[in-house]
């Protein structure tokens, strides 16, 4: 590996002075004051960054080797509530990760609740995080072998305030949205430009 590429200077040192709540709701806020060491040696003056607390969290892109289709789902975002494309997303499954549980333990039991999929086979994409300057969230993302035939409909527990929609297309139909940019968040434009990339090699790991 080249040398240039480091974890940070010689000595990644972070000292917190001081941390507190500010909003502890369905998600956490929380406030630091801390200094860390710079990359010419010396330790940095205070300064003061906001953290948001959601956990973390797993996805998948299911995926049809036989029938080469993709399951995608469809629901309101709140984050996309002023973009111009409106507020009803194309994601993949994804749900966060509960003390105790695995990233593969919570793509399984999702992958059934939010589109009635039964997971085959499961593949390791990528752990990343989502926004680091003002976040802790981690995505675990796989991609999962399904069965297709059939998939589709609402899904979703209405305890949760959920209503998913499910439906598949063809990779081919997968890229052209991805293209288009109606495809527009982070984890299904990762997993699908992965997709690409290893469709040949899965549709042979899994005897397609």
């Amino acid at each position: 590996m080249d040398k240039q590429i480091t974890a940070g200077p010689a000595e990644p040192t972070v000292e917190i002075e001081e941390q507190q709540v500010c909003y502890q709701g369905f998600f956490r806020l929380e406030s630091y004051q801390l200094r860390h060491r710079l990359y010419n040696g010396q330790m940095g003056s205070r300064i003061i960054r906001e953290l948001f607390e959601r956990g973390h969290a797993a996805a998948i892109l299911p995926y049809d080797p036989v029938l080469d289709r993709v399951v995608l789902v469809e629901q309101f975002r709140i984050g996309a509530i002023h973009a111009a494309g409106g507020s009803w997303l194309l994601e993949i499954v994804a749900g966060i990760i509960e003390p105790g549980e695995s990233a593969s333990e919570v793509v399984r039991r999702e992958l059934l609740e939010e589109a009635g999929c039964n997971l085959l086979a499961l593949e390791p994409i990528c752990e990343y995080f989502v926004s680091p300057g003002g976040t802790s969230e981690r995505i675990s993302l796989y991609c999962g072998r399904v069965d297709a035939d059939g998939v589709g409909g609402i899904y979703g527990l209405a305890e949760e305030g959920e209503d998913i929609r499910v439906i598949t297309v063809s990779f081919a139909e997968a890229m052209a949205l991805l293209a288009e940019g109606r495809i527009n968040s982070a984890n299904p434009i990762i997993a699908l430009q992965w997709l690409q990339q290893n469709r040949a090699r899965l549709c042979q790991m899994w005897q397609a």
